[in-house]
């Protein structure tokens, strides 16, 4: 049983998997948010006997949806339709400045914001 990650993006879409513990999540893939980005989705999904996605939820200082969250909701409706294991919304408050942070900026990124994403899912609900 593993859980799936995903901090959403206008231009790539950082994954992120759990083990299947639920104690640790491991950045991915970084996907290009593209027509078949959906269909790529699924297909880790089905790889990997994911269970779950959680799906980064963007509040800015006010607790006010970010811009972002106009592309997010249909996204999460498409993954819904798509995949058929739960899609669930969890808070990400500056996860990529936060990865960024850590790591410094290179190209796996934005899966390592999906796994800091993922991991406080976990650790919330699984911990």
């Amino acid at each position: 049983m593993k859980y799936l990650g995903i901090d959403y993006g206008l231009k790539n879409v950082g994954i992120a998997i759990s083990d299947e513990s639920l104690k640790f999540a491991f950045p991915l893939v970084v996907l290009q948010n593209s027509e078949i980005l959906i269909y790529d989705i699924a297909r880790i999904c089905k790889e990997n006997n994911v269970v779950g996605v959680v799906v980064g939820e963007s509040k800015d200082f006010g607790q006010r949806d970010n811009e972002i969250m106009k592309e997010i909701k249909p996204f999460v409706e498409r993954l819904k339709t798509e995949l058929k294991v739960p899609i669930i919304f969890h808070p990400e408050f500056m996860t990529s400045v936060e990865a960024e942070r850590l790591q410094g900026k290179n190209n796996m990124h934005d899966a390592s914001a999906a796994a800091l994403i993922l991991k406080s899912y976990l650790d919330t609900n699984h911990g």
